[in-house]
């Protein structure tokens, strides 16, 4: 079975004058087939905060209203995207650009309205493994923003580490899949403040321990809460850490069930 990198990059990576381009020349240059996944939630929250418009977070989720939608859709679908393809096109390295609704590669239902209302949020319904199939049978690199659709319509804003586990798991039966989180910290750590203090192996025991403890949460908690959801679903390894990871290995968290 041919290998798969479904590599998910955050916001700080995104930003980062130099980070970026060394991230995408050493993507550009990993020899199997890749799927590269982004956001860019911090350059939504600075523009909506220059443009007067509120931001509301809770537990690591943006609550998305109409005008906020209007903002994710001009920066993941448009300015970031579009970005990045062109810096990998640079690099001859054959990118394609996709929301959820190019290709109807990513449906999703609007989230339900429970004790949180998210708003124009989308939980995810369908990978369209044909269409992934056929772009990487055919030499292109699908670059997949953090929006998805629900084939009525309307755009929905989608959590991109979720985006990057659902790919991921939909595409294991047909390669064997990898799973890449880079973020701008060298892996899960267990004081903020020391980068020295990475979590090397977390277990879904080790995990709940370190979550009571309030040593894991926030926005960490998404990422690994679908890290191990990967993990039952078939991906065959889940890694967490720096860019650098992709091509120097450089050290990181990985993430295991208690049988691996």
């Amino acid at each position: 079975m041919n290998e798969l990198a479904v590599i998910k990059i955050g916001g700080n990576v995104i930003e980062s004058p130099n980070r970026l381009p060394n991230f995408l020349a050493d993507f550009a240059q990993l020899g199997i087939p890749k799927i590269l996944v982004h956001g860019g939630g911090k350059q939504v929250t600075a523009l909506a905060e220059q443009m007067d418009i509120p931001v509301k977070m809770i537990a690591g989720r943006r609550i998305t209203d109409a005008k906020n939608l209007d903002l994710i859709t001009m920066l993941y679908g448009g300015k970031i995207n579009k970005t990045i393809v062109a810096q990998l096109q640079r690099l001859d390295c054959n990118a394609l650009g996709l929301s959820g609704a190019d290709g109807n590669s990513i449906q999703a239902v609007k989230r339900p309205v429970k004790a949180i209302d998210y708003g124009y949020v989308g939980d995810i319904i369908q990978v369209n493994t044909d269409l992934f199939q056929t772009c990487l049978n055919s030499g292109l690199i699908p670059v997949c923003c953090a929006i998805t659709h629900n084939k009525k319509g309307q755009l929905l804003n989608t959590n991109a580490d979720t985006i990057a586990a659902e790919i991921a798991k939909a595409l294991a039966p047909f390669f064997d899949v990898s799973l890449w989180y880079c973020f701008e910290i060298p892996g899960v750590l267990a004081n903020l403040e020391d980068e020295n203090s990475i979590i090397e192996t977390l277990k879904p025991q080790n995990y709940a321990l370190l979550k009571s403890q309030r040593v894991i949460h926030s926005g960490m908690i998404p990422k690994i809460d679908n890290s191990f959801d990967a993990l039952r679903h078939g991906v065959s390894k889940v890694k967490m850490g720096l860019p650098e990871i992709i091509v120097k290995n450089t050290k990181h968290t990985t993430i295991l069930l208690d049988d691996a």
